[in-house]
């Protein structure tokens, strides 16, 4: 059982700067990938960022790659995500997943933290 706790989100105005965390417990987190997505007020939940164990394993969604890193810290358990250049359209909660799969699908999930961008 992976457990997972975000935290970071908050209120920023347009073309400023948030990073997100992650804290993951559980075993074995190194087979995990772990990765971001959102959901928007009245859409779908999206895939925002992932990576793997290994370093340059990092996976982006196309719109999102010039703005957002995604990066793990595999002997704090952590994953952070850095968003620059916000924009009103990122407004969402933002959620951290873990999973064997490098898919991501099958994935444990955190709670989630609202991220809210002013324009």
């Amino acid at each position: 059982q992976v457990q997972l706790a975000e935290a970071g989100g908050g209120l920023v105005q347009a073309g400023g700067s948030l990073s997100l965390s992650c804290a993951a417990s559980g075993p074995d987190l190194r087979l995990y990938f772990m990765g971001w997505f959102r959901q928007a007020p009245g859409k779908e939940r999206e895939f925002v960022a992932s990576i793997g164990w290994i370093p340059g394993s990092s996976k982006y969604a196309d719109s999102l790659r010039d703005r957002f890193t995604i990066s793990r810290d595999n002997s704090k358990s952590s994953l952070t995500l850095h968003m620059n250049d916000l924009k009103p359209e990122d407004t969402a909660v933002y959620y951290c997943a873990a999973s064997l799969r490098v898919t991501l699908e099958s994935a444990y999930w955190g709670q989630g933290t609202q991220v809210t961008v002013s324009g």
